[in-house]
């Protein structure tokens, strides 16, 4: 069924009333939400399952955040946070972005890389020169560890070779995870090939692992808003946009305000991560390693105005994130989460994900720009306190 992100005064509701309106937009049963999510959709026996000395289980609020229009297809998109304004926030600036068309997302290929990390390496140019010799028949090994990845299209794509210096080495895997996440499958070729490497380059391994900075699995976000679409109270759409632009450049000159303006986005992202069952920890790990890639630390959503004078704003992050296997398998609440997105897979997920963050950044820096962050914040956080 072709779904519609837009529920007009769906956060006036009552929790019951609420339910009932996102199983008829989603087609899913009023029942079957209500049972799912009323214990935060994980059971004290399945967490048992899932991590270690358990002793119950500790909820977040479930959300939908609305408005979403990403490559021309609506999502209800599922939010874990427990942050106010968060989600009313996203939805909000996702309907103005709404009105310049939406968020147009790409997604790289669901390449992994896996480092094989070795010392006592007596000439780093004679071991890249080995290791690459053997390119080929490498990588047919490390296709031989996951069989199952290779039969749906994944697998080893390339190696790499770096020398860091003082007779350590890395040999970087690269492997396409299709729709999962990939750090098991990673790790698992990561050790199947080490002692092949070390011996090829003469050095005894230290480690052999995923990283987290997944530099060849980036998405890529962009939109455009008009300036009718940003009014505030007092402030003109043009006035707003002006200063979401001045924002973003000082940003864009000061690792503090980088810091807070990354922050923003990381709501929205992490949010998304946590409903899905998706780890949260190494999606905030790369991207933040991401956003110090240069000579400073930058901000990984930035935004300008077109020749038209709209509101233009592109994000770059790495975001890796799985549909398949983990906590989206083992979690009834993830399980769910997926159904109300229904994404095809990892690479839709992270599309949808990174246009919640630069929703959240919208939000945030619209706010800053016009009336201050404190007054739709503290309010909400109030009524939190009640």
């Amino acid at each position: 069924m072709k779904r519609d992100s837009r529920l007009p005064g769906f956060y006036k509701l009552t929790i019951e009333k609420r339910l009932a309106a996102a199983a008829q937009a989603l087609g899913i049963g009023t029942e079957e939400l209500k049972t799912a999510l009323g214990s935060g959709g994980l059971s004290p026996e399945t967490a048992d399952k899932i991590s270690e000395n358990v002793l119950g289980t500790y909820a977040l609020p479930f959300s939908l955040a609305l408005n979403f229009l990403v490559n021309d297809s609506d999502y209800l998109v599922p939010m874990a946070v427990e942050e106010p304004s968060v989600v009313a926030a996203a939805s909000n600036a996702a309907k103005m972005i709404r009105a310049g068309g939406g968020f147009i997302a790409e997604s790289d290929q669901s390449i992994m890389i896996g480092q094989v990390l070795l010392q006592g390496v007596p000439d780093a140019k004679a071991a890249e020169k080995a290791l690459l010799g053997k390119k080929a028949e490498l990588i047919a090994q490390g296709n031989q560890a996951q069989p199952e990845l290779v039969q749906v299209g994944g697998g080893m794509r390339d190696l790499q070779a770096r020398d860091l210096g003082e007779g350590m080495f890395a040999a970087h895997l690269l492997i396409d995870c299709r729709d999962a996440m990939g750090a098991n499958m990673v790790n698992t070729i990561c050790e199947k090939l080490a002692p092949a490497i070390a011996q090829l380059c003469r050095g005894r391994t230290v480690m052999r692992i995923l990283t987290n900075l997944c530099d060849q699995r980036l998405v890529r976000v962009t939109c455009r808003v008009p300036p009718d679409a940003l009014p505030a109270e007092g402030f003109t759409g043009e006035e707003v946009r002006d200063g979401v632009i001045a924002a973003s450049r000082i940003a864009e000159r000061d690792r503090y305000r980088a810091t807070t303006h990354n922050k923003g986005i990381m709501n929205g992202i992490d949010a998304v991560v946590i409903a899905t069952g998706n780890d949260w920890r190494a999606v905030e790990a790369g991207a933040h390693s991401f956003a110090a890639r240069g000579e400073g630390y930058a901000p990984l959503c930035t935004w300008r105005a077109d020749p038209q004078g709209r509101l233009t704003g592109r994000l770059e992050m790495p975001l890796a994130l799985g549909t398949i296997g983990g906590t989206s398998r083992a979690h009834p609440g993830a399980k769910l989460a997926l159904r109300i997105l229904g994404v095809t897979g990892a690479r839709e997920l992270a599309m949808v994900a990174a246009s919640v963050g630069m929703a959240s950044n919208l939000a945030a820096l619209r706010a800053l720009a016009s009336e201050g962050i404190q007054r739709g914040h503290m309010r909400l956080h109030a009524r939190s306190q009640k």
